[in-house]
């Protein structure tokens, strides 16, 4: 029955995508104001829909949201490197695929203190992945090879490529955090 209810891909399940992929794009608008306000929010969402619903959706969720971000801010890194967007992309499946295999588990089992632990050293775990997978293909190599020189981008690089590794690992555990709090509170709905 587990795995029945894993592998569905039917309207609940693309509705609670929407719902969270809303919320996703809400925090969006205000990703100019800080990478702090966004960031842990669509790590959060990505990390329910893992939670919630099931790893395809949560890929695809991990998948749309770069789009949208670029549709919604539209310029700064993005536009001077629009590779940047599938990066982006596979970075939010390392998460989503760390989350399902490590972290999902525990979550639906009873609490002891070891499983607790154990959750919060996987989901520091996590984050660390995906902030050194976008580190070293955003920040070592996408950046330096495909921004000109000429760009006023090259002037912010150090911010950039600080964004694309430390502050990815940062809103990565924020998430995790935001997340188990929805978690804890809604674990006790029914979502079959």
């Amino acid at each position: 029955m587990s795995n029945e209810k894993t592998a569905r891909f039917g309207t609940k399940q693309i509705a609670m995508t929407a719902a969270l992929l809303a919320v996703c794009i809400l925090s969006q608008v205000f990703k100019n104001l800080s990478i702090f306000i966004t960031g842990p929010i669509v790590n959060a969402c990505l990390i329910l829909a893992v939670l919630m619903v099931n790893l395809p959706c949560a890929i695809i969720l991990g998948i749309i949201t770069p789009i949208t971000a670029y549709i919604i801010t539209g310029g700064g890194v993005m536009a001077a490197v629009p590779i940047i967007v599938p990066f982006i992309m596979m970075g939010n499946i390392v998460i989503v695929v760390m989350t399902f295999f490590l972290i999902k588990k525990e979550m639906r089992e009873p609490k002891d203190m070891i499983i607790r632990i154990h959750k919060y050293v996987v989901a520091v775990v996590s984050s660390l992945a995906k902030g050194v997978f976008m580190g070293i293909t955003i920040s070592l190599w996408l950046l330096p090879t495909f921004i000109p020189e000429q760009s006023p981008l090259r002037g912010k690089m150090g911010v950039l490529q600080t964004t694309f590794s430390l502050y990815q690992f940062i809103t990565a555990c924020i998430g995790f955090i935001y997340a188990f709090l929805v978690w804890s509170a809604m674990k006790h709905v029914n979502m079959d």
